[in-house]
């Protein structure tokens, strides 16, 4: 694609930055305490301004220090650092009046500065770190650095060999043993690492109601790390609030069918001694409730394995039990069984549903599960009381003890997480769009 120049476009509005952020803004510049540091991390809750800090810090370092020289600027995707990183990168420029060239497509995604060069990189993983190699750098910005491979983040700082190059990584916390925490937060003196931890009130923009909104939006764990911007192990039950109190998310199946704007399939499908699982999700008007309004479960173990006939048959009728009350025109199935899903298409063709088959989009297990404990502390997640096995799942699923390094939903054989598995691949292309609303 052709390099796009500056021209016009919306600049970034500036409102006064936090004593946090202007530490953040300035700790590289002589005089600063924290001018002999190599690096800094800022951490802590989400949306606490420890980005646009960034951005800001990190563009006025290169261009104050450097020309002719080459920067790292990467994200978890691509599509990740054009939302989070590059959009307000180019609003910051045109607000200062910087010119710039951006280039885009091909294999050197990057945007010229003056005489520097700003790499995108994504990190996604372990061969993302290959990108790097060659590359002389005096700087690197890495977004969302706790969800990038440790191979990265180490290549990145080997690439930045300039005499005096500086690292930014800007993280939300995740487990106590994550890379990030036990190999630089924890060794940040021996490592000459500048730490700056962030809050909600560290971000001036956020009225007192948006940040009671934040913090009514998760509970456990995700409290702990997207609020509180604490290190600390997911372990015990992953739906605490539902487990304590299901009476508050369980409803008659007489809910009023009325509610629902319409409803999406989620299907995953059971091998030897797993179960196939199908889940109806319902939206209400406005999306302010998301509602299980119907589930199909039979464990190939205990009650026989199915014949893909068979699967075909129960997900007909499934589906028609569903259209004969709900608006029903998607249902996206686990991706990995692409012969199933084939055969699902073709009867569906055949019983002419009216139905499209979608691969799920399988994202972070953890994404799916942070979107339905934040949905139950909003008090916006309700399931109907004959969908039992779902509420069991909920009841029942546990952190997996055995990696402390890693969230890790326990599938030991017994327990059912084909039913949260179908639940959450029929809400999985809208929790991004819904979980903010």
């Amino acid at each position: 694609m052709p390099r796009r120049r500056k021209s016009g476009g919306q600049e970034f509005k500036f409102l006064p930055f936090s004593p946090q952020q202007q530490r953040l803004l300035h700790w590289w510049r002589p005089g600063s305490p924290y001018a002999p540091c190599d690096m800094v991390i800022a951490d802590g809750s989400i949306r606490s301004g420890k980005t646009i800090a960034c951005i800001c810090s990190f563009l006025q370092f290169a261009q104050s220090n450097y020309s002719g020289q080459n920067f790292i600027v990467a994200g978890k995707t691509i599509g990740a650092l054009k939302k989070n990183v590059i959009g307000p990168m180019l609003q910051i420029l045109r607000a200062w009046h910087w010119s710039y060239v951006y280039h885009r497509g091909g294999q050197d995604n990057s945007i010229e500065i003056g005489d520097n060069v700003y790499y995108l990189y994504e990190a996604n993983n372990e061969a993302s770190q290959d990108k790097l190699q060659g590359l002389t750098a005096a700087g690197a910005y890495l977004d969302e650095a706790a969800l990038m491979p440790e191979s990265f983040v180490v290549q990145a700082i080997g690439r930045c060999s300039v005499k005096g190059a500086k690292m930014w990584l800007n993280c939300n916390p995740a487990g106590p043993h994550h890379y990030i925490n036990e190999g630089y937060i924890k060794q940040a003196d021996a490592k000459n690492i500048c730490l700056l931890h962030f809050g909600l009130d560290d971000n001036l923009t956020l009225s007192q109601q948006v940040k009671d909104k934040y913090r009514r939006m998760y509970t456990g764990v995700y409290y702990k790390r997207n609020i509180l911007g604490l290190w600390v192990a997911a372990d015990g039950l992953i739906y605490q609030q539902f487990a304590d109190r299901p009476e508050d998310y369980v409803v008659d199946d007489d809910y009023n069918p009325s509610n629902i704007m319409y409803a999406v399939i989620g299907v995953d499908f059971g091998g030897t001694t797993s179960a196939h699982s199908f889940t109806l999700t319902g939206y209400t008007r406005g999306y302010k409730e998301v509602v299980t309004l119907d589930e199909y479960y039979h464990n190939n173990r205990k009650d026989g394995r199915l014949s893909p006939a068979d699967v075909d048959k129960a997900f007909i009728d499934f589906v028609r039990r569903a259209k004969a009350r709900y608006r029903v025109t998607e249902a996206y199935c686990d991706s990995a069984e692409q012969t199933l899903i084939q055969g699902l298409t073709a009867a569906a063709m055949r019983a002419r549903l009216g139905i499209d088959i979608l691969n799920a989009r399988k994202g972070p297990i953890n994404d799916r599960i942070a979107f339905y404990t934040s949905l139950m502390a909003q008090g916006r997640y309700k399931i109907l009381r004959h969908c039992t096995h779902t509420i069991g799942a909920l009841e029942e699923a546990v952190y997996d003890d055995k990696d402390q390094t890693k969230d890790i939903r326990l599938d030991d054989g017994r327990m059912n997480i084909d039913s949260l598995d179908s639940m959450e691949y029929s809400t999985e292309s809208m929790q991004d769009q819904i979980l903010y609303l």
